[in-house]
């Protein structure tokens, strides 16, 4: 019976060798891959018990792996340990707030890196001990109103065909959420689900990450390869470079594509679904992406609406983020009063459902009494919407440049809006804006000013 399993990811071949002979020595079952595209495909075929993951790597670094795979609806599936020989305070942070259960140096200390990976596989045994067929199921996206049940009845029309969908909503309502749905419900659910995080993927080394690549020592399976029988989900559309567009297009009209250094094509059988915010259609918006390709991607669009298009839904998507979080992350059980759950339906959401399980994890785990008063609402809200952080600390950087600029605008009108007292006339002198025009930019990014109207 084979021990524990772990994958190791580092771009050193010397690494690597090294590391699976002093863990094979003690017993562990390792696997190892060279880069991203190759982790994504050896975590989906091998099922590790445990990571051990590069920060620096030439495609795609670890960070943004680890914020591939914790942002993904299952969340990270096993624990992880980061491993860098240039890391930073800042680095181990977000590495930490990512999920990463350790962060260890180079070079590496033998003593440390075996405890560590005890502790890490000890950690993680209660959830490698769940049967399979016991985790979580993709459940229907959760809520009574009309615009959820619109949304679910076109779901349910058009998962059955293989058609390319379009899903248009802003950041955090749900878009990969629901590409996991119409994929489950579909006839290719037994098939893999391949996520491409777009603002991840340069133009530098596309082709072999896309169509993988082959030679004397073997076939590396690219993303397109791994994705054959089921679908493709391209997160944030309109970041994908010209590369990887390029690379796209030419798979889904010929169907086919071809390995680095490979001489026949391999059949292409994939259903493309991809995401992106809203305008990707309009013409004046859509020059980032081919005409043609977008052309392939519109067959089926499905708006996925903002939290405040159906607040009404707020009380059951808080009880369902309480028991699921209860369920998955053993936290304490807590429930939301009728009081906070008015407010919080009122409440413009600018971050919609990520937002929301934000608040409601945040909640259970700092803890109190059973029921949670508007009183505590109240603090939560005020400490996200009158940070006194500077804009320029938060973390941009690490996002897209159009979800960069939108949470930009965001915070500098709320921050505009105190210092103008609440009155949006004289938010507009101060901003320079008409103010039809700024109303509308409001709306769009969900700042709550309709206390000021009559101002």
């Amino acid at each position: 019976m084979s021990g524990p399993r772990i994958l190791v990811v580092d771009d050193e071949s010397e690494i690597r060798g090294l590391l699976q002979e002093i863990l094979a020595d003690e017993g562990y079952d390792v696997e190892s891959a060279a880069d991203a595209a190759e982790a994504r495909s050896r975590r989906v075929k091998h099922e590790p018990d445990l990571i051990l993951l590069d920060i620096w790597m030439p495609d795609t670094d670890g960070i943004t792996l680890l914020r591939e795979w914790a942002q993904s609806l299952s969340g990270l599936p096993c624990p992880v340990v980061m491993m860098s020989g240039h890391g930073s305070v800042e680095t181990a942070v977000e590495a930490t707030r990512l999920g990463a259960f350790d962060f260890i140096e180079k070079p590496l200390s033998l003593a440390k890196l075996l405890r560590t990976v005890e502790r890490a596989l000890e950690s993680g045994k209660h959830k490698r001990q769940v049967p399979r067929a016991m985790s979580a199921p993709v459940v229907a996206p959760v809520g009574k109103s009309r615009v959820m049940q619109a949304l679910r009845e076109q779901v349910h029309q058009v998962a059955p065909h293989d058609a390319s969908v379009l899903l248009i909503g802003e950041t955090g309502t749900g878009r990969e959420a629901f590409a996991r749905y119409v994929h489950s419900i579909s006839k290719r659910g037994a098939g893999p689900f391949v996520t491409i995080i777009a603002a991840g993927v340069g133009d530098e080394h596309a082709t072999a990450l896309m169509n993988g690549s082959e030679s004397a020592e073997g076939v590396r399976a690219g993303l397109l390869e791994q994705a054959n029988g089921g679908v493709l989900f391209v997160n944030g559309l309109e970041d994908l470079s010209p590369a990887v567009q390029r690379l796209l297009l030419a798979g889904l009209e010929s169907r086919s594509f071809l390995r680095v250094g490979g001489q026949r094509p391999v059949p292409l059988d994939v259903r493309l679904i991809c995401s992106a915010r809203p305008g990707i259609d309009q013409p004046g918006e859509s020059r980032s992406v081919r005409v043609d390709l977008l052309a392939h991607l519109n067959v089926i669009k499905l708006n996925i609406p903002p939290l405040r298009d159906y607040a009404e839904d707020v009380p059951d998507l808080l009880r369902y983020y309480v028991d699921r979080l209860v369920d998955d992350e053993q936290l304490h059980f807590r429930r939301f009063g009728v009081a906070a759950q008015n407010r919080l339906r009122n409440y413009p959401w600018p971050g919609n459902v990520s937002e929301l399980k934000s608040l409601v994890k945040r909640l259970l785990i700092l803890g109190g009494p059973e029921e949670i008063g508007l009183d505590e609402v109240e603090r939560e809200l005020a400490a996200q919407t009158q940070s006194s952080e500077p804009l320029v600390k938060q973390d941009l950087l690490a996002l897209p440049l159009r979800e960069a600029r939108e949470q930009f605008e965001r915070a500098y009108l709320q921050q505009q809006l105190i210092l103008c007292n609440g009155k949006v006339g004289q938010l507009a002198k101060r901003v320079g804006m008409e103010r039809t025009h700024l109303y509308r930019k409001l709306r769009l990014l969900g700042v709550d000013f309709r206390q000021s109207l009559d101002d």
